[in-house]
């Protein structure tokens, strides 16, 4: 029977050769889901015996990522923005640089839901999260929104053209507690006849270049090329939306889009030309890149 230590030193070896850029962190995250335990306890008990059950899974899932598949998918989870979210080929893994959407989300309506009083009766207030795949943000600012009690004030309308992804959101809201405060809408980005405007608009749309497409990690060979292949300059899918901000976003709204990091000017100009008057500031993520648009509409006569 082999012990935890013998099985990772075999498969940190494996995956080095087959190319992967954590074959110790991926190793030990793979063996502790096998064995039903953390990757601390990986770690911590390297003289433990592995059961023949576990080892015979831990080494189909090692082989699926020999193979480069994510160890996301293989694992069924990702981590993010402190929730464990269920994931799977049906919808694009989140990324850390996107958490960055979510706390300007939760900073956009806390600001509307603090500086402007809300009288009881009030229709609660409208978010977008155009998209929406796994769920993620979604579900990450409910919850972010839970904890400081101001759910109620607000509904979350996710969409996305896929409806198998839409599967996936509905199940992460389910199992976070969050389903009730959330809506999920079957749409190519957003509907083109809306009676009730959103205060905020969040997207993280495919904004990868089809010519990089083919450059990119193996990994990315996993997901669904939908949420990834942004068209020849990698804001085909961005422009779109862009488009119907005007009927979709009110006076006092903002929409919150995340781009590439070499995408700023590229994206000033698409605002500029689709949405003359509207502003436009490039906020960066905690490493200095450009990361968000926020663009609001241009500030009713008389204000700054």
């Amino acid at each position: 029977m082999s012990t935890v230590g013998e099985l990772l030193r075999d498969a940190v070896a494996r995956l080095a050769a087959s190319g992967s850029s954590s074959p110790r962190l991926d190793a030990e995250l793979l063996l502790g889901d096998a064995v039903g335990v953390g990757r601390t306890a990986v770690i911590a008990h390297q003289d433990s015996p592995v059961g023949p059950d576990a080892a015979a899974a831990f080494q189909r899932a090692l082989e699926r990522r020999v193979a480069g598949e994510p160890v996301a998918y293989i694992r069924g989870l990702r981590e993010f923005h402190g929730l464990a979210l269920h994931v799977d080929d049906r919808a694009l893994i989140p990324r850390p640089e996107t958490e960055l959407l979510v706390d300007l989300a939760e900073r956009e309506i806390a600001t509307r839901l603090t500086t402007a009083p809300r009288s009881p009766g009030m229709p609660p207030l409208r978010v977008a999260d155009v998209g929406t795949g796994s769920g993620a943000i979604a579900v990450a600012l409910v919850s972010a929104l839970r904890r400081r009690r101001m759910d109620r004030e607000v509904v979350v309308v996710a969409t996305d053209v896929s409806e198998a992804a839409l599967d996936v959101a509905r199940v992460n809201a389910v199992s976070h507690g969050v389903a009730d405060r959330m809506q999920f809408l079957a749409a190519d980005l957003l509907p083109a006849h809306l009676d009730q405007p959103y205060s905020v608009v969040c997207a993280n749309l495919p904004y990868v270049t089809t010519g990089d497409l083919a450059a990119l990690d193996g990994e990315l060979r996993f997901e669904p090329s939908l949420a990834l292949d942004g068209g020849p300059d990698g804001l085909d899918v961005i422009r779109r939306l862009l488009a119907l901000l005007p009927t979709s976003v009110r006076p006092d709204g903002v929409a919150l889009l995340e781009i590439g990091a070499d995408q700023p000017d590229l994206t000033l100009q698409a605002v500029a030309s689709i949405l003359p008057g509207w502003r436009c500031e490039i906020l960066p993520d905690l490493a200095g890149r450009a990361r968000v648009a926020r663009i609001a509409p241009a500030a009713p006569a008389g204000r700054a």
